[in-house]
Formats: C-alpha cells, structure tokens, sequence
C-alpha cells in the first residue's frame, strides 16, 4: 500500500484556523493523507486570543511552531515577519518533508509559506485565492496563487478570476469556503448555549444579552495604517448611542493595529461605556453562534461577507477593507462617518435576518478539501495558458 500524502496545513492566524478547521478534521480523518499542523506567527501569540490552545483542546496535534512575528504593527515589521517567516518555515518543511503545502488567504505571513514551499519544490494549495479587497491583500493573495499548484477556491467568481490569472482550469476547484461549513452546523443548532462573558472573560461589565447585542469587528486597513485611529474612533462615536450590548472584538496583528487598540483604550478611558464589553478572541464555534444571534455586525471583517451571508446576519460594513469582494443582501458599506455607521445600524437592526445566501459555500468544503488533496496530481510545473 502507498503511504498516506504528508499534508501540511500552515495556520498563522487567528481567522486562519476557523478558515481551514473542518478541512483539518477531514484530512486528519482521511486514510490517504497524514495531517501536519504547523501553527505559525500571531496564531502563537497570547495577546491575539490563544488560538493554539483552542486548537489544542479540538484534538490536534501540533507538528511545528514557528515564532515569527516582529513587534511594531507597521508596514516595516510586517515586510520583516514575512522575510522571518520564509526563513523558520523553510527549516519546517526541510524537518517535516511534507507531499504539499496549505496555505490560507491572504495574510502577509501566508506569502511566506508559499514562498518557501514553492522554492522547495514542494507542492503548493492555496485556499481562498481569487477574490479581490482592493489592498495589499489582493496582490499577496493574487501572487500565492500564481505560486501554487493547486487553488481551492470559495465561489464561482473566484475560480473564474483565478484561471483568468493563467491557472489551469482543471487546478482550480470550487469547494467554497471551510468557515461555511461551521456556519452551516450553527444553522443546524441554532441556540446559543453559552454564556461569553463566564466563558471567555474579556473586559468590561457583565451585560445582560436577553434583549439583544450587536458585535463589532474593525481591523486596520494595511494601506490606510496612518488613519486607523481615526477609523475606529468615527465607529466608537456611531456604536456608543445604540441602545444595547456592545461586543467588541480585538483587531488582528496588522500594520496602523496600534491605532486601533489605542482608539479603542483611549475611548474606554474617557467614557463610562457601560455596555460595552471586549473581548480578543472566541472559539470558530462559538463565534458563528454569537453572530447567528446578533442584532447585527458592525465593522470591516470579512465574516461579515462570507459566513454572515450564509447566516442571514444583518452587517454594516465600513471603510475599504472589503472593497471588491463579492457581497449578499445583508451587508450595507458605509465610509468613515459617524452618522453614516449609525443610521445604516439602525436601519440593520429593524430589518433582522435576511434569507440565507449560499455564494461562499453551502457546507461541505472541508470534506471535499481532502479529497482533492487526497487525488490531485503533486506536480510543481504548469502548463503556461496566458
């Protein structure tokens, strides 16, 4: 009998793992494949909400960690974590000698794992490729794709624009996006059957969530770094006169993130923010469930596209982040403008859920991962269709 295929799955980020975790279970479950879990830069870190002990606790088995991540939350240490991480990530797959790598999105770390398997000749996948944000994301993701091997894509439009990009048509599969699958069991079991505050602290005063909450989630944008203070400032201004609970999330580790948490500390400082409470991170599961129930999602995450339009979840969406990405019904954009995020808040809450909208998956992307990996052709070489 063959060997089973040594898949390495690199996972640097906290909204990296909800992205990949039902495709890790089926490729640790499938015979021919043999999962290696490498658990990289902010994903490690504390402070961005102990994703690896939550990996942990779901039953996998780490085979690597690569510190990697340069403090300073600047275009500067985002370009050396980056150089850090081909460096660490190249002495992992020389130790680990693995059949192919998985990479994730569109992260700045994630150029560094393609970069180190690519020029291994190690054979690359690359989930999530073909979508447009218009920032700095759009050309790392669209430069994972140009060198991977094999593109596992979350829609129609992303497969399209991928072979568009000179890919081969039969390297490219549609399984839609890992995160769907998540939202679809929420939507299975839709009750919520936990209580964040006990489970997961945070901070802040308790907050009676019987009568609804909304949740934010705002990010820095990467070439927009020297304005993220103002950004979440123009949010705090709209949210903080919506008369319910407040769950705030923590940015991730960006460039202009320092911007963020200060406006963020800055605001708590000066205001009594009663209903507010913070928290940094939550498990995929528990996350998805928080969502279902919320009045609405307010911020720039790209939850709010993806997993909040299989969800039906009302979501003010705000600034550039998301700019280009194919979107449903449930989202409204609106700019930096305190008036702008409160009215479309209000108009989201009055309209509740919308009807589920499938277009980044309908659940099973996770099995059907594995099984391409499992029978996909390893080659590094391509047939050049420009």
């Amino acid at each position: 009998m063959p060997k089973p295929r040594k898949v390495c799955v690199v996972v640097t980020a906290r909204p990296s793992y909800s992205r990949i975790k039902t495709a890790l279970s089926a490729i640790k479950d499938h015979p021919d494949l043999e999962l290696q879990l490498v658990i990289a830069a902010s994903a490690l870190l504390g402070r961005y909400g102990n994703v690896i002990e939550q990996i942990e606790s779901d039953g996998f088995e780490i085979a690597a960690r690569v510190y990697m991540v340069l403090e300073g939350e600047n275009p500067t240490s985002m370009a050396k974590t980056t150089g850090m991480g081909i460096t660490e990530l190249s002495t992992t797959f020389l130790n680990l000698q693995p059949d192919i790598v998985v990479t994730i999105a569109d992260r700045y770390e994630t150029i560094a794992t393609t970069i180190a398997g690519a020029y291994m000749n190690i054979p690359v996948a690359h989930i999530q490729g073909g979508e447009v944000t218009g920032s700095i994301d759009d050309k790392v993701r669209h430069a994972n794709t140009k060198l991977a091997d094999i593109h596992l894509v979350a829609s129609e439009e992303a497969r399209d624009r991928v072979i568009r990009l000179g890919e081969e048509s039969d390297r490219v599969f549609n399984t839609g996006c890992p995160s769907i699958d998540l939202a679809a069991e929420v939507q299975r079991n839709p009750d919520q059957n936990f209580d964040p505050m006990k489970k997961y602290s945070g901070v802040g005063e308790t907050q009676n969530l019987a009568n609804g909450y909304v949740v934010v989630m705002q990010h820095p944008v990467t070439n927009e770094h020297k304005q993220s203070r103002s950004h979440v400032e123009a949010t705090l201004k709209a949210v903080r006169d919506v008369d319910l609970p407040i769950l705030w999330f923590w940015p991730n580790v960006d460039a202009g993130s320092d911007g963020t948490s200060a406006g963020i500390r800055s605001f708590r400082e000066q205001n009594k923010a009663e209903n507010f409470h913070f928290f940094k991170n939550m498990a995929p599961n528990d996350f998805l469930q928080l969502l279902d129930s919320t009045k609405c999602l307010i911020g720039n995450s790209s939850v709010g596209i993806r997993e909040c339009a299989f969800l039906g979840v009302p979501v003010v969406n705000i600034g550039t982040r998301q700019s280009g990405r194919q979107r449903g019904e449930n989202v409204i954009d609106v700019d930096y403008d305190p008036g702008s995020i409160k009215k479309a808040i209000e108009d989201q809450i009055a309209h509740s859920k919308y009807d589920v909208d499938p277009i980044y998956g309908d659940g099973s992307a996770g099995s059907q991962i594995a099984s391409i990996l499992a029978k996909s052709e390893l080659r590094t070489t391509k047939r050049l269709t420009y």
